[in-house]
């Protein structure tokens, strides 16, 4: 007959529960008592929590460890936060051993532990590493134990706290009992290997045939944070041009890098982290759901994992008014926020937004090349799907032409010339020409970033703030004022101008802005 464990034992652990960007800390509490033998979980713990007792029950027995049987009760505090994920695995196994004197409680003590554990008893990844490491930084812990399929994402905070990225239970009991240490993770600069230029599946904006003030438009909107509307027929570059956006914009932060590496792991445990800046493309038919986020486990959507990009929308006439007027709030406020019963959470949504569509359902209205086949009201109902207010929210409006044949031959022929050209001559010219736009970007957002008493631009900064920091010069304030005269302009379409403005300056490294960049900024407020 086996004999019975000590009882009246308690043990706990330190865990944390994954909420947003950010989480909370969770303490595991164990029991063991008298009565016949059973493990239970407690403290509003959802399915995959509960669940996780038979792959403990397995883990600890194929680790090679025994298994107490007695009445086991463990829970998961604070009580009225709903547990969920597979994150308590490895504390709530650990707990198991305490009771069982396996383990002792000050192997446990200002420690957090993490992971979701095997059958056998090896770790696999788990969300939101990063915003455990962040709790125990918080709380003062001494280190944090976490699978170590996730220690590529530990390893951008690892300068911070000791961060031990474990392979099974038994490497991690030999850890806690002094009999073969881990290597914790080596503390890394606080810098990030930006490899958005590298990438083969980049449009590089030399490579687009014309689109001369198209391309203008993408500086001048991704320099000052504008929202950019192109509109013209089939075939006219919109998306070429769209998708070249990325390449232009700056290296990301440190800071930037960490908060776009949890929000992309929340929806993948085994996420690499990014290097560069996203750029996401929803189709039309998404839903509301994948677009704003949401859902069962309150997820980042669409707009969340463009955060510090660019969310480009093709064709948005398409999409469901709903699906654009929920994008309204997010464009105002660069976040989201979705409601639950328990909680609220935050995610960031600081993108720009670069939609396209064509000026009716055919594509060819005001075509000079093809014969518009839509009806007037076609071409209205059309348009009319894009409100007012979505479209006050756009800074930059541009129609775009298709290029003439008499181009697309001129540069074809530039191109067979240059063959005869050493591909790295090729490379040199078209890294330095790219490098000098980007280049421009980095300087006039880091103008604005010094300007604005927050980490504003041109496109984000509120009004007043804005105006303390608008410098015309006298003919610039009269072009300015018989502008807005002559073509009855709105308030709100008063300080698009404004914003646009002090772009154009700011890329010109001015501190004034001119009545050249008054005119250009009015160009860039078409009407469709």
């Amino acid at each position: 007959m086996t004999t019975a464990t000590n009882h009246n034992l308690t043990a706990t652990a330190l865990s944390a529960l994954p909420l947003g960007i950010s989480g909370k800390l969770v303490t595991v509490e164990a029991d063991s008592n008298h009565g016949l033998p059973s493990f239970r979980v407690v403290g509003m713990a959802s399915r995959s929590v509960d669940e996780s007792r038979e792959r403990i029950r397995s883990a600890i027995t194929n680790s090679g460890f025994r298994f107490p049987r007695d009445k086991i009760t463990v829970n998961l505090a604070p009580a009225e936060l709903k547990k969920t994920g597979t994150n308590f695995d490895l504390p709530i196994a650990l707990t198991v051993l305490t009771l069982s004197q396996q383990l002792l409680q000050r192997d446990l003590d200002r420690r957090l532990f993490v992971g979701e554990l095997s059958l056998d008893g090896h770790l696999r990844p788990i969300h939101g590493i990063i915003q455990a490491i962040e709790l125990a930084l918080h709380h003062r812990l001494d280190e944090v134990f976490i699978p170590y399929a996730n220690a590529a994402e530990a390893a951008l905070v690892s300068d911070r706290i000791k961060i031990f990225p474990v392979r099974n239970l038994r490497e991690l009991w030999q850890h806690l009992k002094h009999q073969r240490l881990i290597s914790p993770l080596p503390a890394q600069a606080n810098s990030v290997k930006n490899t958005q230029t590298d990438s083969p599946q980049l449009t590089a904006l030399d490579n687009i045939i014309g689109h001369t003030r198209a391309k203008r438009a993408l500086v001048v909107a991704l320099a000052g944070h504008h929202n950019l509307l192109l509109f013209g027929p089939p075939g006219a570059g919109k998306t070429q041009l769209a998708s070249a956006a990325v390449s232009l914009l700056p290296p990301l932060t440190h800071d930037e890098h960490i908060v776009l590496t949890k929000l992309y792991s929340l929806n993948n445990p085994s996420f690499t982290p990014i290097m560069r800046r996203p750029f996401r493309a929803p189709h039309h038919t998404a839903s509301l759901t994948s677009l704003i986020g949401g859902g069962r486990n309150a997820l980042p959507g669409e707009i969340s994992l463009a955060h510090c990009g660019i969310l480009y929308l093709d064709e948005i006439p398409e999409f469901p008014r709903a699906l654009l007027e929920a994008l309204r709030q997010p464009l105002e406020s660069h976040s989201i926020t979705i409601n639950r019963h328990e909680h609220n959470i935050i995610y960031p949504a600081d993108f720009t937004l670069i939609a396209t569509m064509n000026p009716c359902p055919c594509g060819y209205h005001g075509s000079p090349n093809h014969t518009c086949t839509c009806t007037p009201h076609q071409v209205n109902t059309y348009r009319r799907r894009l409100s007012g207010p979505f479209l006050d929210r756009i800074d930059l409006t541009l129609q775009l032409a298709p290029p003439s044949v008499s181009n697309l031959v001129k540069n074809t022929q530039t191109a067979h010339a240059n063959l005869n050209h050493s591909n790295a001559s090729r490379a040199l010219r078209d890294n330095t020409s790219l490098s000098t736009i980007r280049a421009k970007i980095h300087t006039a957002l880091c103008t604005q970033h010094a300007r604005y008493p927050k980490v504003y631009t041109n496109g984000t900064a509120p009004s007043h703030t804005l105006l303390r920091h608008i410098n015309l010069s006298a003919n610039a304030q009269s072009f300015l004022n018989a502008t807005v005269s002559q073509l009855s302009l709105s308030a709100r379409s008063y300080f698009k101008l404004l914003r646009i403005s002090r772009t154009l300056a700011d890329l010109d490294e001015t501190p004034q802005i001119t009545e050249a960049h008054i005119a250009e900024a009015v160009q860039f407020r078409q009407s469709f």
